[in-house]
């Protein structure tokens, strides 16, 4: 206890000195060995790999501008491509239109013809038959008249009338 008495914090003691210069070097040696070599490895690591990171998203972003830029080139590719196969099959479409109507237009052609022919040679039947049935009247008429004419004049005119009105009824 005598020694502590006399011991002071303020005033040091060559011997404390030069123990306290050995202790810290030697401690100094054993971080630098054992610890700070260590933890400047665990630095550098860790320098590198946040470089490389770096250097990977700067590589990564020159990629996604380079997609982005020819993402664009195939967008305005495909609305080409897309504007001229719109514009080919609308001319199909107007293609096709037209030639349904011309199509159409040759077959009521043909129909109207073909009933334009069909009653003119109706219309000719008719006239036909008209022409034969009047032909065949007159005779009758005729052999009429001349059966009553050998019969009597005054009833010629009398009878032909009749005659007339017989055959307008039927």
């Amino acid at each position: 206890m005598f020694l502590l008495a006399k011991f002071t914090p303020i005033l040091p003691y060559p011997g404390l000195i030069l123990w306290t210069i050995v202790i810290f070097g030697l401690f100094w040696i054993i971080m630098r060995n054992f610890a700070f070599k260590p933890i400047v490895d665990a630095l550098e690591r860790r320098d590198t790999s946040i470089q490389k990171a770096m250097e990977d998203s700067k590589a990564a972003r020159a990629q996604m501008e380079s997609f982005k830029e020819e993402s664009a080139k195939f967008l305005g590719e495909a609305r080409g491509e897309q504007s001229a196969i719109m514009k080919e099959a609308r001319a199909a479409k107007d293609q096709i239109i037209n030639d349904a109507k011309d199509q159409a237009r040759v077959e009521a052609n043909k129909i109207v013809g073909s009933a334009r022919t069909e009653i003119d040679a109706e219309k000719a039947s008719a006239l036909t038959e008209l022409k034969k049935n009047s032909g065949l009247f007159a005779l009758e008429i005729a052999e009429k008249v001349i059966q009553k004419q050998l019969i009597g004049k005054d009833d010629n005119e009398s009878f032909a009338n009749g005659l007339i009105n017989d055959i307008k009824l039927n």
